[in-house]
């Protein structure tokens, strides 16, 4: 079963932003999935590794290279310099920056409500949204609209 889940995955090369793009959709699918005995923090680490590929890919297409952090604010001026409009929801991404490692140790941050969950996902998955209207060739869009495909 090991290698039965990647084996229908499309891969691209990895200077490309739909390689980045796949996988933030691959990281939203296991941030949507509550398992029992899973913590939200975890899903919520998912969720802001999906923001931020999404960016990433965003700044791969537009040719920036960018630090590998895990801050997004700072990966959304980025994209912002390059003259590119960030929308205030896709700013709020910028909250999920405390999940990429503090979340992850016991004890450090408070643990994650339910609805601090749901926020988080909710968040990642407009940022994935819009990151794929930024990097998808508008003839490609038409199958892909909740980030799915």
């Amino acid at each position: 079963m090991r290698g039965r889940s990647s084996m229908n995955v499309r891969r691209f090369p990895p200077d490309d932003p739909q390689e980045w793009l796949s996988r933030a959709r691959s990281n939203l699918r296991q941030a949507r999935v509550e398992i029992e005995g899973v913590y939200l923090e975890d899903l919520c680490f998912d969720a802001q590794q999906a923001a931020e590929k999404a960016i990433k890919a965003v700044l791969i297409h537009r040719k920036v290279a960018f630090p590998y952090v895990h801050d997004l604010a700072r990966l959304l001026t980025l994209v912002e310099q390059t003259g590119q409009a960030v929308p205030e929801l896709i700013k709020q991404a910028a909250r999920l920056s405390r999940y990429a490692v503090a979340a992850r140790y016991p004890g450090v941050v408070e643990p994650v409500s339910q609805e601090d969950y749901r926020e988080v996902v909710s968040i990642a998955e407009a940022v994935v949204r819009w990151a794929q209207q930024m990097v998808t060739p508008q003839s490609e869009k038409s199958g892909e609209a909740d980030g799915e495909s």
